[in-house]
């Protein structure tokens, strides 16, 4: 063995010491830690010849590079829609990566971390309260998971069609039909060879991003036997609007469709009792996309795929390896390697377990209710505000707003936004909604507090001043 490795196996328990105190000083001033870098310069070095050994390398990192790590995990980072890490969580990806599982295979000799996986899957199902009737594997974040979800729907569709996709490939145009599909949907039909150009725009309700349900079955009814995909919304990316579950639950029973929900975030909404019926219904969809990194508060990439049982074989018909005999009958030997697309998988599962099982049903609910209650919170400041205004309702845990200033608002969201996230203690992202620019602050972070939302409603309004 090398002997600059050899130094640092023998001395692991001195590593991980130094691991923990980075990490704890981190965590510890998260409150203060910036939001933003402006230009950042880093000092770039060359690849040693020899090695410089852990200590040596963990200095480098901290003189180079460590002032530049924001706090994307803190309390105040409402750009995007990005969570934090509850502590078991960090243990839970901490022990992840020291046991390097490459989770496959349910009954193969050694791992078992596939069985984990498997029973998060039913601890998830349980915190959404849907039926398991749905099997579920875990992905890097929301676009894998819809691009998995449209490639199983991609099947379905050509087995409607007479043939067989995943060995025959696309014959026919595929109907894609969606109202404000998230962009990770539409780059997965790039990828599936689908195309952007077979989607069909459904119109949307006056001052809404939920389809227009009247006007969607009228473009269907015409043609009430022709398979289509469907991509519902469980929670758009700018407003939190959702789809109407309930009614297109009920189309299934009238139409022969693929439907598919984007719930990335919104599919928390099922935590708290007073917003779940915007899911109703949900438990009739085909697949269903979920980003754990998001609201479950686990650390970066963690997403799942449900897709329901009954189209198991349509699911190993599109991700089987077909050359590889040693795994056997894909339904008799159950492997996540013949029904997602990597062949090498980390243990995503185990962050997710670890609070699932640490913070329980109800400690997942309260922080879904307490990050609305703070969006609502600073939904209220801006309506009261002189300067800005809400672009939509405030729906669940994002707040889209833009400046009661209509002159050259484009330039001056972009100017105030660019001040508001250079200095530092909050950071948000602009957006366009309904050909209006905005700004959007999603709110999915347990850290969150109540004092936050007023060092943001004060830095908002400083700022404003400081560019008007």
């Amino acid at each position: 063995m090398n002997a600059i490795l050899q130094n640092d196996l023998n001395n692991i328990s001195a590593i991980l010491e130094s691991v923990k105190d980075l990490s704890n000083t981190y965590l510890e001033n998260i409150q203060g830690r910036a939001t933003s870098k402006s230009n950042a310069e880093f000092k770039l070095s060359a690849l040693p010849q020899t090695g410089l050994g852990y200590v040596a390398t963990q200095q480098l990192f901290e003189e180079g590079f460590l002032d530049n790590i924001v706090a994307s995990s803190g309390p105040r980072y409402w750009g995007f829609v990005t969570g934090g890490t509850t502590p078991a969580a960090i243990a839970g990806d901490w022990l992840a990566a020291v046991f390097d599982q490459n989770t496959q295979s349910e009954k193969g000799n050694g791992d078992v971390s596939a069985k984990l996986e498997l029973h998060t899957i039913k601890l998830l199902l349980q915190l959404f309260e849907l039926p398991e009737v749905f099997m579920g594997a875990f992905v890097t974040g929301a676009t894998m998971s819809n691009f998995t979800g449209l490639a199983v729907a991609r099947q379905w569709y050509g087995k409607q069609k007479g043939y067989d996709v995943a060995i025959e490939g696309i014959k026919s145009s595929i109907k894609i039909y969606t109202a404000v599909p998230h962009s990770s949907a539409i780059k997965s039909l790039a990828m599936l060879g689908i195309g952007s150009s077979n989607v069909i725009m459904i119109p949307t309700l006056p001052e809404r991003e939920c389809m227009d349900t009247k006007a969607f079955e009228y473009m269907i009814s015409e043609h009430p036997q022709e398979p289509f995909i469907l991509i519902a919304s469980g929670g758009t990316v700018n407003t939190v609007d959702f789809d109407d579950m309930q009614f297109i639950a009920s189309l299934k029973r009238k139409y022969h469709f693929w439907w598919h929900i984007d719930a990335a975030f919104g599919g928390f909404a099922a935590c708290a009792p007073a917003y779940k019926n915007l899911l109703k219904g949900w438990e009739l969809a085909d697949s269903i996309t979920v980003d754990n990194h998001k609201w479950l508060n686990v650390p970066y990439d963690s997403a799942v795929i449900f897709t329901r049982k009954e189209h198991a074989m349509l699911q190993v018909q599109t991700f089987q390896n077909s050359n590889a005999p040693y795994l056997g009958d894909p339904l008799q030997n159950f492997t996540y390697l013949n029904y997602v697309p990597e062949n090498s998988r980390r243990f995503r599962a185990l962050p997710a377990w670890f609070t699932l099982m640490a913070y329980g049903k109800d400690g997942h609910r309260q922080i879904v209710e307490h990050n609305i209650s703070l969006a609502q919170q600073l939904g209220e400041a801006l309506e009261n505000s002189s300067y800005f205004k809400l672009a939509a309702p405030v729906r669940l845990n994002t707040v889209c707003f833009t400046i009661k200033d209509t002159n050259n608002a484009k330039e001056k969201i972009a100017t105030l936004l660019n001040e508001l996230n250079k200095r530092g203690k909050v950071f948000m992202t602009p957006t366009v909604y309904k050909s209006q620019f905005c700004i959007r602050a999603a709110f999915v972070n347990y850290r969150t507090t109540t004092e936050d939302v007023q060092i943001a409603i004060t830095e908002l309004k400083e700022v404003y001043e400081l560019t008007k």
